[in-house]
């Protein structure tokens, strides 16, 4: 018995919320999942140091699929390495970080070993032996337990969320390369392009600016923008922000964007659509600024300022420049 999580890399490193997912693998298999941690990285051989990390996380060994398409994202390659590998180490849990690479990656294995799959979950735990997931559900709306009837269980997990745990500091896991075939691969990536304003991508990031259509025009945007750069942070938008052309749809936040949980969530000219809930309440602390004092936004808001964002964004922003 084991527990299998797939690493994601980019630029040669290994993605923070790969980790995440590591170390809530390593505390499950203590606390009563049991079994072995084992991780699986796809890509160029340079890759496997930076895997090799997440032996600190609790990762007993990485397994290696290498292959010369693995560069970048290869979907059918890498399902067929994910089966391969949970087949050779009898890994009865595989868990995925919930991000774009792993959403379009776990229903693909899922699929190939006809088995359950729990995306975007937000907690973990295990009962009676058994490994039970909640994650939303009606768009933020509801909040759902479930548990696995048998066969290998899959669950995404939502970056942000789970703890960055050291189990074994300073500890590097083994490194083994992977016997699989690729097979034929009906889709091939041949290049990819960063789409976030600023330092990290949105579902990475620790702290998140977004405006929406109180701003009124796309050329008032730069207000987000400089408050995002005072605050080291990265810009969001809402949807209709994004359907407007103002803004490219790598920033958007909400059910049909990207799901975020950063440490600060700052809304600007946001009202609050359950589209645009869904995929920022988990953040951590959430500052709403709108001048309708009505808006869905501040029900959900840890702190709200009722006005202008033309006139206090400005003020913000210059506060906090002094505080830098």
């Amino acid at each position: 018995m084991a527990i299998l999580v797939v690493l994601e890399g980019r630029d040669g490193d290994v993605k923070a919320s790969s980790f995440e997912a590591v170390a809530e693998a390593r505390r499950l298999a203590d606390g009563g999942l049991g079994g072995d941690v084992i991780a699986l990285v796809c890509g160029a051989p340079a890759i496997a140091g930076a895997a090799g990390r997440a032996g600190a996380f609790g990762a007993d060994k990485v397994l290696h699929a290498a292959h010369d398409s693995f560069a970048r994202y290869q979907p059918d390659g890498f399902a067929a390495a994910v089966v391969a590998a949970q087949q050779a180490t009898g890994a009865s849990h595989v868990f995925f970080s919930a991000t774009a690479m792993g959403k379009d990656l776990a229903p693909r294995v899922a699929a190939r070993l006809s088995a359950g799959l729990a995306s975007d979950c937000t907690a973990l735990a295990v009962d009676g032996g058994r490994l039970v997931a909640t994650r939303p559900v009606f768009a933020g709306k509801a909040i759902q337990k479930v548990a696995f009837t048998g066969g290998v269980a899959l669950a995404g997990l939502r970056p942000k969320l789970f703890p960055l745990t050291e189990h074994r500091p300073g500890a590097t896991a083994p490194v083994e390369a992977l016997a699989f075939d690729p097979g034929t691969a009906r889709v091939t990536t041949t290049g990819t392009s960063a789409a976030t304003s600023g330092p990290v991508d949105l579902t990475e990031a620790d702290i998140i600016v977004s405006g929406g259509r109180g701003l009124k025009a796309p050329e008032h945007f730069h207000l987000v923008e400089d408050l995002a750069a005072a605050l080291g942070a990265t810009v969001g938008a809402s949807r209709a922000v994004v359907d407007a052309g103002w803004r490219s749809h790598g920033e958007q936040v909400g059910q049909t964007g990207k799901t975020v949980a950063p440490k600060l969530y700052i809304a600007i000219g946001i009202s609050g659509a359950i589209q645009h809930l869904a995929g920022m309440t988990s953040s951590r602390t959430i500052v709403a600024i709108n001048k309708d004092a009505d808006a869905p936004i501040f029900k959900v808001a840890n702190y709200g300022i009722v006005g202008d964002a033309f006139e206090v964004v400005p003020a913000l922003t210059e506060a906090v420049k002094k505080l830098g």
